[in-house]
């Protein structure tokens, strides 16, 4: 037993010795982007609590099904365009499903596949939600930024985002 701690100590100490530590600005972007992330989504998600029927998630759900063609996307790809689990998308959707402001459908040609298709309902609360939205994307970021720092955050987050993707484990 004290020999596999030992191995594991030293396992640990040559870890901990090859990391490329962050140095000081690094580390402070990297705290500016916890803090800021955090806040401005907290900040999205009690505006939409307070003006709309609608959580964030379930707007940008919305969003993309309005995108889409025939407001019609296979659950699937509804879940890697919003970046969330399956089963999490799954289970907004049935929430969303009893409220009349989605359906899902049998996808065409493929038994296997379900589609998520936004109802009138739905079409009518994106609507009425979107002008609260807006205004509160601009209050926190857009009016707050330049335009050459929100390009730069754009490109970085696209950066980030394309990063991420090469490591996401893809669920069956």
């Amino acid at each position: 037993m004290k020999e596999e701690m030992t191995a594991q100590q030293d396992q640990h100490a040559t870890t901990v010795h090859d990391t490329s530590w962050l140095d000081d600005d690094q580390q402070r972007y990297w705290r500016s982007f916890l803090d800021g992330s955090a806040r401005f989504v907290e900040a999205l998600s009690r505006e939409h609590e307070d003006l709309s029927s609608l959580t964030l998630g379930e707007y940008e759900l919305l969003v993309r099904l309005s995108e889409a063609a025939d407001h019609t996307l296979r659950m699937s790809a509804l879940a890697d365009g919003l970046a969330r689990s399956r089963s999490r998308v799954t289970h907004t959707v049935h929430r969303m499903e009893q409220r009349g402001l989605v359906r899902r459908a049998a996808s065409v040609g493929d038994g296997r596949g379900v589609n998520c298709v936004m109802t009138e309902a739905g079409y009518a609360e994106l609507v009425a939600s979107a002008p609260g939205h807006v205004t509160a994307v601009r209050r926190y970021l857009v009016d707050v930024l330049t335009p050459a720092q929100l390009r730069n955050l754009g490109e970085a987050m696209e950066a980030v985002a394309e990063a991420c993707r090469v490591v996401e484990p893809h669920e069956q």
